[in-house]
């Protein structure tokens, strides 16, 4: 069974701002948000986090660099079937989150989810 994808307004928002700067970033997300929704969990789990939550590298051939100059996606693993993307940023823009942000931003989801 596909994976549900929870997009909350801010990663729309975040994924909106890295679109107008860098024409590739929406191509890039689609091709991510397939795989999630083929149950991939691609990129590596973010230790300290308290959750299952993973950093994924894309590519941005808009900046025509590697993946370590390309786009960042943060998500959480809610369930075996229920990934929340948490945000997505440019690694030239942004140097990294920490776990606490990270954990801060998981917070804020799930408690949205119970209201």
């Amino acid at each position: 069974m596909p994976s549900e994808i929870i997009t909350p307004r801010a990663f729309l928002r975040d994924l909106k701002k890295l679109a107008k700067k860098y024409k590739s970033a929406l191509n890039e997300f689609d091709k991510f948000r397939r795989q999630l929704e083929n149950d991939e969990r691609p990129g590596d789990k973010v230790p300290g986090v308290g959750y299952d939550v993973y950093k994924v590298r894309l590519p941005n051939p808009s900046a025509q660099r590697s993946k370590s100059g390309g786009f960042r996606v943060i998500y959480y693993v809610q369930m075996a079937d229920r990934v929340i993307l948490l945000t997505i940023y440019s690694k030239t823009q942004q140097v990294n989150i920490s776990p606490q942000e990270i954990r801060q931003l998981v917070d804020e989801i799930t408690s949205d989810d119970e209201e």
